[in-house]
């Protein structure tokens, strides 16, 4: 999923026109209202924020990668849809942002709803080699 965001983000930002996210809550909205549309044809809601405003939820009511899926007994502990939390990772890391994303809740497993949680780590800053800008 990682190397499938690192070459993603490029797509989506020709075809999106969406210019530099200015906080977190910014980048929460162009991912929910705006890349999972695009791509997924689904709109999550975005809930749970941490009070420091670093952390929150994408809830998926339906998750299309999981429609006709069904985990066999001897892989119940698989998260089927984990690709989703490597693409997140991988697409904000190209436009410098490190993020820790996992699954919370997942249908496959029982669940009423796909979680998805990302967490803020830092802002990767541009290591360029002294003399080049």
């Amino acid at each position: 999923g990682y190397n499938i965001g690192v070459r993603l983000i490029e797509d989506f930002l020709a075809r999106s026109n969406v210019g530099r996210c200015h906080d977190f809550r910014e980048t929460a909205d162009v991912i929910a209202k705006i890349a999972f549309k695009m791509y997924l044809g689904i709109t999550p809601s975005i809930t749970n924020w941490s009070p420091g405003g670093d952390e929150f939820s994408l809830i998926l009511e339906n998750n299309p990668l999981v429609d006709f899926v069904e985990l066999p007994d001897n892989h119940s502990t698989l998260i089927y849809s984990n690709l989703l939390c490597g693409v997140l990772r991988g697409a904000l890391e190209m436009v410098q942002m490190a993020v820790d994303v996992k699954f919370v809740q997942d249908t496959l497993k029982g669940d009423s709803v796909t979680e998805i949680r990302m967490k803020f780590i830092r802002r990767i800053e541009d290591n360029l080699p002294a003399g080049e800008e």
